[in-house]
């Protein structure tokens, strides 16, 4: 997809924690003009501690978007109607759900497509690869113990490098 980009990407599970985040571009990832040494020495909070819990509020600001969207497509189309995916002016959210429950996320470019079929071929070929049948996974992921597994995370970085190219 030549000049479109992935911001970022996001897992949840059925207990509704984000246990997985990886960000490309976008506005989240703009590093700040500030060092943590200054915010440490006035008492405030570091700037990596900052990024950190902006990230937490965005997962669940994401999530209760999802959730929102999900029982509203359920409700004015019934019960086999199902949410995929919406646009605003500035990204695409994309959405996919396993039997499970695994709630898979991409945000990117509003030039992108329908990307269903990808966040399928992610859950189905790098999740249930690397971290489902990984005998040192978890299989839950308590208060929000995330996916840390190298193999998927390569996978996904190559996967993702491979569909998309950078934006000019």
């Amino acid at each position: 997809m030549a000049g479109a980009s992935v911001y970022s990407f996001y897992i949840f599970d059925r207990h509704t924690e984000c246990i997985y985040t990886k960000r490309w571009t976008g506005p989240q990832s703009i590093p700040q003009k500030s060092t943590a040494t200054n915010a440490l020495s006035n008492g405030a909070v570091p700037v990596s501690v900052k990024r950190a819990m902006k990230a937490e509020d965005d997962a669940k600001l994401i999530f209760g978007t999802i959730f929102s969207l999900r029982r509203m497509a359920r409700q004015l189309g019934g019960k086999d109607d199902q949410f995929l995916s919406y646009r605003t002016g500035e990204y695409k959210l994309h959405y996919f759900e396993t039997p499970t429950e695994l709630k898979l996320v991409m945000l990117t470019d509003t030039r992108v497509g329908n990307m269903r079929t990808v966040l399928y071929q992610i859950w189905a070929t790098l999740y249930v690869e690397y971290v489902v049948k990984s005998p040192l996974a978890p299989t839950e992921h308590p208060r929000g113990v995330g996916v840390a597994n190298e193999l998927f995370e390569g996978g996904l970085e190559k996967f993702i490098d491979s569909i998309f190219t950078p934006a000019q």
